[in-house]
């Protein structure tokens, strides 16, 4: 397989600290184990990764003290995507702005909430502050969720990412209507998809079928618009063992760099596909300038917005 290009960007990455060092919500539901800075680097290193965009997850809620460490300590290699809540001021939004954020999640697949007027009241309302602060929102939501919300999606003043293929089953067919509708959203420019954490839509990526399936449904969002496919490895692969307590520690996944690289190669195997998709519209989306001025002459006039 080639190497990936240069600047490639991981999307999606967390980072946990000691449970002693730095607290997490009472009401979280799992307990993630340390996933250091420094063990993020050296995933990085393995892939031949230069960029990650650190995701707040939900059991710091909306304490964001550890991402902008984090983003400080990666010294302008990272971005981030922060949670915060009604009360957050405008001045904190410049100071997490500052720090390296470009984005706010908003995380409804665990709170579970589908139903469209729900879902688009709290995208509407966050799409209006952000506007001009030149960040995204970023969406964790099911596929119910955001097929309800399309007609919102694809009015919002800001742009929009979607979590983990937008949590489209691998073995829903393309020709589903929720998918359809996902799929027009990607395809008019109304929201970006990350093609990452299979094993969030497949029950098992492994297996031959729903490897083959999956790689169709990521090759259908990259045909349907390159400009608006992202790739991230979901890294250190959060678990919720079952049978476990909320605060008992749950383990990793073991998703080793191997299948990543494999999955990636089955998904987009054209080397200009993979160049836009892992560097080119990372950098326009999260402001990675370095990476878009050195990627390829014909790609430097691609529309889209820029977080700055």
């Amino acid at each position: 397989m080639a190497p990936l290009p240069p600047h490639a960007c991981d999307c999606h990455v967390h980072v946990v600290a000691p449970l002693a060092d730095h607290p997490m919500v009472a009401d979280r539901h799992y307990t993630p184990g340390p996933a250091c800075v420094q063990a993020l680097r050296a995933h990085l290193q393995r892939l031949g990764l230069a960029h990650a965009v650190i995701v707040q997850p939900s059991i710091y809620g909306n304490d964001n003290r550890l991402l902008v460490d984090s983003l400080q300590a990666l010294n302008g290699s990272a971005r981030g995507i922060a949670v915060v809540d009604d009360a957050v001021t405008d001045a904190e939004l410049v100071r997490l702005h500052d720090a390296g954020v470009r984005g706010l999640r908003i995380n409804l697949e665990s709170t579970g909430a589908s139903d469209a007027s729900t879902v688009s009241r709290a995208l509407s309302t966050w799409a209006g502050r952000l506007a001009g602060q030149r960040w995204h929102i970023q969406v964790y939501a099911s596929l119910d969720a955001i097929a309800s919300a399309s007609p919102t999606l694809a009015r919002l003043p800001v742009p929009v990412v979607l979590d983990h293929f937008a949590m489209i089953p691998a073995h829903l067919p393309l020709a589903d209507p929720r998918v359809q509708r996902v799929l027009a959203l990607v395809g008019d420019g109304s929201a970006y998809i990350k093609l990452s954490a299979s094993y969030r839509v497949a029950t098992d990526p492994d297996d031959v079928d729903q490897a083959s399936k999956l790689a169709t449904l990521a090759q259908a969002i990259v045909e349907r618009n390159p400009e608006r496919a992202l790739w991230a490895s979901d890294w250190p692969h959060t678990n919720r063992e079952p049978g476990k307590r909320p605060t008992e520690i749950s383990g990793y996944r073991d998703v080793p760099a191997a299948r990543l690289l494999t999955e990636l190669n089955a998904w987009m195997r054209d080397v200009e596909l993979r160049k836009q998709v892992l560097a080119v519209n990372p950098a326009r989306l999260y402001g990675f300038q370095a990476q878009l001025a050195t990627a390829a002459s014909r790609l430097q006039d691609l529309p889209g917005a820029q977080a700055r």
